[in-house]
């Protein structure tokens, strides 16, 4: 360790802010101190970006199997029943909870004088079941969270701290995660974090390795990047959701047109204004969403055109504005009423299905290391996500590693016995700063390779030629590493390559075309020899 690195032990130690960490955070802060980093505000997550709400079971007309049997079915095939069955048990109470906490959720015109939370319908849900609050669903969970963890005595959220790399100490069995080596970025110094009881991921998902993705800019996979550098196992990385129906406009990158939209009835048009979906899928608008996106795809590709046209001018203005306000708001200021305009749409990354490899109490293979919400591969999303059953997942799961983690005793982590789990960032002499033009080039190229070669539509050869390419990005961004003194933008061009990397290895494991991967080269599904996850683990050194 740098000399010039200062050391801060806490019980907890959370890296990430969004509803995964800020559940966990909660239940733990009554049983030790509790210190939660972000490399952002505390509000700048993929949680604030959910639009269209929390999947549960909340009405008499549904159940836990019914709820079950869609994930399922969207997971085409993949997903783990025990894990399934945990989300749709344990989500109502997880949603009652934000309730309790102050979160606002739409409630339905009253009958007999009883309240009932107003639920939505999305794609592949074969009931009404998803609790919103407008079209900003996301951001009001995190709200609520936030207020919350303000009253908390043993919680500390810390702002604008990078975590560079996870810390590991050598125990007689083997490594263990014991804390994080991060950047303060207000104070230009390296900061050791110590946990004495557990290390929580709760990063988030990795959409920037994408040209096109709805993820704000922090979604560059810095946790499966410092979980594969600290030995993690990861699995189903070739599992990219695409979110259908991003906002086409040259001032509208990231804006995601949620697919609640398609739930009160719009209708995606090409751009002779036929309703095309009943060509791919009986659902129409509402068929799963890696099958809404392919079908985008083909209609763009087979006529030459940008994008397609998600039109709701039937359903009416006054009824658009009053359901999605943001979205309404938003497209109004580029110049789109979507109350008499089809609104310009295109598929873009969205969701990592894949990640970080735990258990049901949100354990990794590394021992004191847990992760929750995107960041992880908990077995309920399969090979495709089933519409709002993230943020459902990212509760649950956020819980239940608080509770494994209250059980685990207090250790005394020591600074002198920590190393950093990926290439030595913290040696003194590392004075150079990085070169930004080169890390902005060389953060373009992988989206470029990645859209190109890993996205919607695979090929054989196409996969081989990205993983060629991204060895050789791989080999670029290491050596700036070793040069040059910490930065953000040198950790998140890292993690971006790695994390890039991982989805192509996984996706040239995987030969045959399942949810979310489909690959012209092997397009039938594969139940006999296929049907397993894809579980990476890094060799070791």
């Amino acid at each position: 360790m740098s000399s010039t690195t200062a050391a801060i032990s806490t019980d907890f130690l959370v890296i990430g802010s969004g509803i995964a960490g800020l559940t966990y955070a909660i239940s733990v802060a009554e049983h030790g101190q509790t210190i939660i980093l972000t490399k952002k505000n505390s509000a700048e997550s993929n949680t604030n970006y959910a639009q269209g709400g929390i999947a549960g079971v909340m009405a008499g007309d549904d159940s836990p199997d019914l709820h079950a049997d869609d994930t399922v079915i969207a997971g085409a095939g993949l997903c783990h029943d025990e894990a399934v069955s945990v989300l749709v048990h344990e989500g109502p109470d997880r949603i009652r909870d934000l309730m309790a906490l102050g979160a606002r959720f739409n409630f339905a015109p009253e009958e007999a004088g009883v309240p009932a939370l107003a639920l939505g319908r999305e794609g592949g849900h074969s009931r009404n079941r998803i609790v919103h609050a407008v079209d900003r669903t996301g951001w009001e969970c995190e709200r609520a969270l936030l207020a919350a963890s303000r009253s908390l005595r043993q919680l500390s959220v810390l702002e604008h701290f990078f975590v560079l790399d996870l810390a590991m100490e050598e125990t007689d069995s083997g490594l263990r995660c014991i804390g994080a080596y991060c950047l303060d970025t207000t104070q230009n110094r390296t900061v050791l974090f110590l946990a004495r009881r557990a290390v929580l991921l709760a990063t988030g998902g990795c959409g920037r390795i994408y040209s096109h993705t709805t993820n704000p800019s922090i979604a560059t996979g810095d946790g499966v990047a410092m979980a594969w550098r600290a030995g993690a196992a990861v699995a189903n990385m070739e599992f990219i959701q695409f979110h259908p129906t991003s906002l086409f406009h040259a001032h509208g990158d990231s804006f995601l047109i949620s697919e609640a939209v398609r739930g009160e009835g719009g209708i995606l048009r090409n751009g002779s204004g036929e309703a095309f979906m009943e060509r791919y899928d009986p659902r129409r608008d509402l068929a799963p969403r890696d099958i809404v996106a392919r079908a985008i795809h083909a209609e763009r590709l087979a006529r030459g055109e940008p994008c397609v046209f998600l039109d709701v001018t039937h359903i009416g203005g006054e009824r658009i504005s009053a359901r999605f306000p943001t979205i309404t708001r938003r497209c109004r200021e580029l110049g789109i009423d979507p109350g008499t305009t089809p609104i310009p749409v295109v598929p873009a990354a969205h969701y990592m299905c894949g990640g970080v490899q735990t258990d049901l109490l949100g354990r990794t293979s590394v021992p004191g290391l847990l992760a929750a919400g995107e960041v992880s591969c908990t077995g309920v999303h399969g090979a495709n996500r089933l519409a709002s059953n993230s943020l459902l997942e990212a509760m649950v799961f956020g819980k239940r590693a608080a509770t494994v983690s209250i059980g685990t005793a207090a250790r005394q982590p020591e600074s002198s016995q920590a190393m950093p789990s990926g290439t030595p960032w913290l040696l003194d002499g590392q004075t150079a700063p990085a070169p930004p033009d080169v890390l902005h080039g060389l953060r373009g190229h992988v989206r470029a390779v990645m859209h190109d070669y890993a996205g919607i539509v695979r090929t054989d050869a196409n996969l081989s030629k990205a993983a060629d390419r991204m060895d050789g990005f791989q080999t670029e961004v290491d050596e700036i590493a070793r040069a040059c003194r910490p930065s953000v933008e040198v950790g998140q061009t890292r993690n971006i390559v790695t994390v890039a990397s991982l989805v192509v290895r996984s996706a040239r494991r995987r030969t045959e075309s399942r949810g979310l991967h489909y690959n012209t080269d092997h397009p039938d599904t594969d139940d006999v020899s296929q049907r397993h996850d894809t579980v990476l683990r890094r060799p070791a050194d």
